[in-house]
Formats: C-alpha cells, structure tokens, sequence
C-alpha cells in the first residue's frame, strides 16, 4: 500500500500530489506540522496533536483555518483512501502539515491569504522487535538545540534543519538517534524523540525550560506512570546523569517506547532494556489500545 496525500481536500497518490513553489511552506519553511499515528485504525491521541498544532501555528500568526473535526474527516477520507482505517489490519501513519500558503516573495504574512492544508497517510512501520528487545545505541551530538529566543523548540515547525543537521552527525556514528544539549549545555531532546532516564526507580525527563519540544507521547507516559504507581517527572539533567543512569529510553507518537542501552561508548546501566522501561512500555501499550477501543466502539454506535 503506497502513500496517499490530500492537499487541500484532494486526495492523490504521492506521485502526483503537488504544491506551488510558491508556497511559503517551501519558500521560507513558514509552516507546522503534526504527526499521529493508529491503534485499532483510529488516530490515537488526535484531540492533543491538535491543540499542540494550534498552538505552534500560533506562534507564527499563522491561522489554522478548519475546525477539529473536519480535519478529523480529511484524516479519514484519507485513510480510506489509503486502504488503511477501521476495517484494516494495518494501522496508519498520519502526518497534517499546515503552511503560510501561496504568496508573493516577501516576508509580509499578509502577501498569504489562505493557508496550505497536507495530509499523508500512509502503512505506519513500527520498529524492529530487536530495537525493543535489546535496546539501541544513541549518540550525543555537538549541535545544539535552537535557542528558544530565535526559533523556539516548542514550534513544532517543518523548518527541521537543526534536528536535520543533528541527526546527520548521529547518523554517521551508526546511532539510532541524537541527543541534542541546549544553549546551557544540559539536555533538551533527540532529534526525533524525546529523552528519559531511570534512577532510583524514577523515570525523569527534561523540562520544558530546557528547550525542547513537549511530546505528545512524553505527555501521556506521565499518566501511564501514574496509573503503574511509577514516579514520572521533569528534571534538569547533564551528561553524567544520563551516563550514570540506571536505564534510559526515548518516547515518540510512531516508536512508543524504546530503550537505550548505549550513548556512544558509554554503556548505560547493565546494557540491557531495564525493568521501569519495560513497565512503561508495557503500561503504555495497554492504555493505547484501551483508548482506541473505547473511541472505536463509540464511533460504531453513533
């Protein structure tokens, strides 16, 4: 099943799907995006990724011009065509991206009266059993977070070229993913993913102050956290704590969940996914499918 694209309620495959070159998406990275994915063939946790996509567009005035639920309909017209959704055994990759839209060549907002709406659907493809069952290696980059003063972390925008350029380096170390320091040297985040550690029996994670993106996932691992009487908190953290962590792992909407057993040549705790990792994984899997079944069921009655 190949992928499927509507932009701006015209659904085509991806061959053919198209945008101006004008666009100031293109032009200028004018834009942000959200990206969901399925259980049970509903978008899980759609209502968040909404309010965090409305919230970033906000911060570049930039207007989300429909409402929930019909971007919810887009998601789904899309899905369909797709051959993903309800009546599918595969779930779905989602991602809605909204520009500036078209516009003379100037910074002027006003030059863009309507804003561009994408959708992409496609097979979502989680990750290896062994990334779970043994862990992966991750490496510390020297890139550094954007300061939140220029282009701040919490826009989610399709302007990626630092998380770009970070992934580049981990990726030449053979990394699963980058961790990135801020302007202060602590840590922020992954390049696609947000960071935990363990110690003590406490998942911590970086605040927000440190720079980084909220997630989505990171959001709702401090529930799963609650429900499983496991203490999930933020916390200023430093190379040596993740070096001298007990565990560690990185959360995102299409990875869930995986452990880090390796920074660089650094081992991390015995070297091996550790048991608060697991747990949460666990945790978070069940609540997942608990939630998608629940809306599943409702959609079907109404």
């Amino acid at each position: 099943m190949a992928a499927r694209v509507n932009v701006n309620g015209r659904v085509s495959d991806g061959q053919h799907a198209v945008i101006s070159v004008f666009d100031h998406g293109f032009l200028y990275g004018e834009g942000v995006y959200e990206t969901l994915r399925t259980y049970n063939g509903q978008p899980f946790l759609f209502e968040r990724h909404m309010r965090r996509l409305r919230n970033s567009a906000g911060m570049l005035a930039l207007d989300v011009p429909l409402p929930d639920a019909q971007i919810d309909a887009r998601f789904r017209e899309t899905m369909r065509a797709a051959g993903l959704g309800d009546s599918s055994s595969r779930e779905a990759y989602i991602r809605i991206l909204v520009t500036r839209g078209v516009g003379e060549l100037t910074y002027d907002p006003a030059a863009c009266p309507t804003p561009t709406i994408v959708v992409i659907v496609k097979p979502n493809v989680d990750p290896a059993p062994e990334v779970f069952a043994r862990g992966v290696m991750v490496a510390l980059v020297p890139i550094v977070r954007n300061h939140p003063g220029s282009v701040n972390p919490l826009i989610k925008s399709n302007n990626l070229l630092n998380n770009a350029l970070a992934m580049q380096v981990a990726v030449r170390r053979g990394a699963y993913e980058g961790i990135m320091r801020n302007y202060k040297g602590e840590l922020a985040e992954c390049t696609q993913s947000n960071l935990f550690i363990v110690k003590g029996g406490a998942a911590l994670t970086p605040p927000n102050a440190a720079g980084l993106l909220p997630g989505i996932t990171r959001e709702f691992l401090f529930e799963v956290g609650q429900e499983l009487g496991i203490a999930v908190r933020e916390s200023v953290l430093r190379d040596d704590d993740l070096f001298g962590a007990d565990e560690a792992f990185l959360t995102s909407t299409t990875r869930e969940l995986v452990p880090i057993v390796k920074v660089d040549d650094h081992q991390i705790g015995a070297g091996t996914p550790g048991r608060v990792t697991s747990a949460l994984l666990d945790g978070f899997r069940r609540k997942a499918q608990a939630l998608t079944l629940s809306s599943l069921g409702a959609s079907q009655r109404a």
